[in-house]
């Protein structure tokens, strides 16, 4: 509801323009604000007009208006005078006073407050007196999840997590852009984030099985305080993005578990081409053939076990041990001494980070 002092406002700010006295009362018929005096005599004729089907009507020489709220009766506009000019005026401030209510709406509406807390749009002041206003508690634990949906604008998604968790007054699902859906939760004393991975897996499980779609979803870390928030949101964007680089075979990431992943996504390019360069002397693991790239992932695997990997293979030892020298003599680097392993890891990382934040351009 606008405050009575708005309303007070904006009539007054009419009738200065028009010249014609103005009442708003609600639909008790209690005057809110009004130009002139003894509106409290007409609350009789505003029951009756509230209770019939007409939007407009004059009674005892003044022009009666309803003012909806999404089709949902809000106020009664009194406009003094019978006239064809009176009628005119009170239209326009009923529409004055739609506006205001779809105004105030937008700007204290739970989830406009949401979006514009997770866009860090908001200044640490304003996050406090609107959530007060919201009835928003501030110090609660919450961690957001993004869910990455395959299409665009995906309503039946949206509504299925909406569903999911619409008796927990405490979360939040909004959506900031055409494909991520958001979840503000609440995390509950003595819940860690093995629980919250079971809640990614229970909204992966759901969206597959109720809105037919493949997401992933990704999360950050428990935050203690709402002004926290968008530092998590910030963490989930980073965890589905890391995801999609290094470990595409998952379909839920949290930020906690990350890994090496997290350093190298935070990586400048031209430091990372300067990197490969010195590693591969200006040639790329996509040179690699799909035999000597298979070999290399399913040797790291195996940990570095030369037998293990011929096995799984079904080749030789011997083979290895030849495809192994093979690459060595070609990078310089043997997959067989630890050091080298790791440098060899990390480049291959690397290139797929590259490969991604490229095609990100495009």
């Amino acid at each position: 509801m606008i405050s009575n002092q708005i309303l007070q406002t904006t009539i007054e700010g009419l009738k200065g323009i028009t010249r014609i006295d103005l009442c708003i009362c609600d639909t008790e018929g209690k005057v809110l604000a009004t130009t002139f005096p003894d509106a409290e005599d007409y609350e009789s004729s505003i029951l009756a007009f509230v209770d019939s089907p007409a939007d407009s009507q004059v009674i005892q020489g003044y022009q009666f208006f309803k003012v909806f709220d999404e089709h949902q009766l809000e106020y009664i506009l009194l406009a003094k005078g019978g006239s064809d000019d009176v009628y005119m005026v009170g239209k326009l401030a009923s529409f004055q006073i739609q506006s205001l209510l779809v105004a105030y709406k937008e700007r204290f509406d739970k989830d406009n407050f949401i979006k514009n807390l997770l866009l860090d749009n908001l200044l640490l002041v304003d996050i406090y007196n609107r959530a007060k206003k919201l009835h928003i508690e501030t110090n609660i634990r919450r961690v957001v999840f993004i869910i990455e949906t395959q299409h665009e604008k995906d309503v039946n998604a949206l509504e299925t997590v909406r569903n999911l968790f619409a008796a927990k007054t405490k979360d939040f699902v909004t959506a900031v852009d055409e494909k991520n859906i958001i979840l503000v939760k609440e995390v509950k004393e003595g819940e860690n984030y093995d629980d919250l991975e079971k809640t990614a897996n229970t909204v992966l499980d759901m969206l597959n099985t109720e809105a037919m779609t493949q997401v992933h979803v990704a999360f950050g870390t428990i935050v203690n305080e709402i002004k926290e928030v968008s530092r998590s949101y910030k963490e989930a964007k980073m965890a589905m993005d890391v995801g999609k680089i290094f470990y595409s075979n998952k379909n839920v990431v949290a930020y906690s578990k990350l890994g090496i992943g997290r350093l190298i996504y935070q990586l400048p390019l031209p430091l990372c081409r300067m990197f490969i360069k010195e590693i591969f002397d200006g040639k790329s693991p996509d040179d690699f053939d799909e035999e000597t790239l298979t070999t290399i992932n399913k040797f790291f695997e195996n940990s570095l076990n030369v037998s293990e990997t011929s096995r799984q293979l079904y080749i030789h030892r011997n083979t290895l041990v030849y495809r192994l020298d093979k690459l060595q003599k070609s990078t310089g680097l043997d997959l067989r001494v630890f050091e080298d392993a790791i440098t060899f890891k990390i480049a291959l990382m690397v290139v797929k980070y590259m490969k991604y934040m490229e095609n990100q351009d495009y």
